[in-house]
């Protein structure tokens, strides 16, 4: 017998909140963190884009071992699953007066499992420690030149450069263990002592949502009891090369000098998505049976999960959306649930130009008028691997409080779906969707309940 899957738990890292609370108080209120690229980086390129949507400082949270030893994209995945835990009502203590591990009290820690997904994993530190790694000579050869050459001038030139080709200032004894995509589960399980299935999903843009699917399919089937899941994601890098690669591939919102509202999903004058520095967002899902048993609040329900795959391309979108056609079709027939019974749908919503309008076409041919069309990343930009767990996040908290954030800047929409055009929009909707798409050519759609 299937079981019935529950939210009890959220957690999350974004560029307009650090935690639940200011996070969905900054949707509410229409806000976003949007500002230009770090100026290091126009020394190396030039760019179509011009802006990013950067985090919040975060490495006060850690000890100095903790930097040194993880990734920042596993250092967020460990502070939005620490929110998590603590928001399904577990309670944690530090295992030794000086550890660096967490007990959490009440976890079948046997019976629990993570799943988490992450596009670049550990990229900042491959790219630092590889251009530390490959310049080391040149830095050899340019400081001889420096000694030698009288010319006060030239030499401060060239220590300029050379500074600046080396960021890194030593390798790191590290560095595998900091590049390595599945970091991001494993230290939640090295963290909090789980010992339950311990799996990544790097499946670009739709990482996330397929580590959210996998957990829920375990819950269901009894594999574990409970699931640690979500997404984590940091873009940042010293040399700007990862943010290069995309504004190259022509997907970001290209910018003037002063337009940073520039990002506008399933408006007309879109031209790309905002980038995001990363984020990080983390669900606890639970046996409905085991969170009753334990008096766990329950914040919504999913109902069903399912993935397609294109085969047509690894960068473009099918032009007719026909495999995310079947696989709202397979989702809504396998949930028991008709397009009707969906009130919200929070869309993949990139800004791109051939995206959004293949997903509007899409959602216009198989649901109802009245149907709320909303896109997150009109708030926070493209977080890449974590957008899935983020957009999952929002919509149980819309189907709980029955209000939804701004489809922002969104000024000529691109067809006549419903979408949200005012900051803390009231909502009625029992059932919610949430879908994402990924390079490669996969698509990956969650179903949720509100919990009454």
């Amino acid at each position: 017998m299937k079981r019935r899957v529950v939210v009890t738990g959220l957690g999350i890292f974004s560029s307009i909140g650090s935690n639940i609370q200011e996070f969905w108080d900054s949707c509410l209120n229409g806000r976003s963190r949007v500002e230009k690229i770090p100026e290091q980086w126009l020394e190396f390129a030039e760019y179509k884009s011009s802006i990013w949507s950067p985090l919040p400082d975060f490495n006060g949270r850690f000890s100095r071992a903790d930097i040194l030893h993880y990734d920042p994209v596993s250092l967020i995945s460990f502070i939005t699953a620490w929110e998590a835990l603590e928001s399904a009502g577990f309670v944690l203590s530090r295992q030794g007066s000086k550890g660096s591990k967490w007990e959490v009290e009440g976890l079948d820690t046997d019976r629990t499992g993570v799943y988490m997904g992450t596009g670049l994993g550990g990229g900042s530190s491959l790219l630092s420690n590889f251009s530390h790694h490959s310049l080391q000579k040149s830095k050899i050869v340019l400081t001889e030149i420096c000694r030698s050459i009288k010319d006060e001038a030239v030499e401060n030139a060239m220590r300029h450069v050379l500074t600046h080709m080396m960021c890194a200032k030593r390798f790191s004894p590290f560095v595998v263990s900091k590049v390595m995509p599945n970091a991001v589960s494993a230290v939640l399980g090295v963290k909090f002592a789980i010992n339950g299935p311990n799996n990544t999903y790097s499946i670009a843009c739709a990482s996330s949502t397929i580590a959210i699917g996998k957990a829920y399919e375990a819950v269901r089937t009894g594999e574990v009891d409970t699931a640690i899941t979500g997404g984590s994601e940091y873009a940042a890098d010293d040399y700007g090369a990862v943010f290069r690669g995309y504004d190259m591939a022509g997907t970001l919102a290209h910018t003037s000098e002063d337009s940073f509202s520039a990002n506008r999903p399933f408006d007309k004058r879109r031209s790309g998505f905002l980038y995001s520095q990363g984020g990080s967002g983390v669900l606890i899902l639970e046996d409905y049976e085991t969170a009753s048993a334990r008096g766990a609040r329950i914040m919504g329900e999913i109902i069903g999960f399912e993935q397609t795959f294109d085969a047509h391309s690894m960068m473009s979108i099918e032009e007719g959306g026909l495999q995310i056609e079947r696989m709202i079709k397979n989702l809504l027939e396998k949930a028991d649930v008709s397009a009707q019974d969906v009130g919200y749908l929070n869309a993949h919503g990139t800004g791109t130009m051939n995206n959004d309008r293949v997903e509007a076409d899409v959602i216009q041919r198989l649901f109802h008028k009245s149907l709320w069309v909303n896109s997150t990343k009109s708030l926070l930009g493209h977080t890449l691997g974590a957008s899935g767990a983020i957009e999952a996040i929002v919509t149980v908290l819309t189907l709980a409080n029955q209000v939804t954030h701004i489809c922002k800047n969104l000024e000529n929409p691109i067809s006549n779906l419903n979408f949200v055009r005012k900051s803390s929009q009231a909502i009625k909707a029992d059932i919610g969707l949430s879908q994402s798409f990924a390079f490669g050519g996969h698509n990956a759609a969650l179903l949720f309940r509100r919990s009454v």
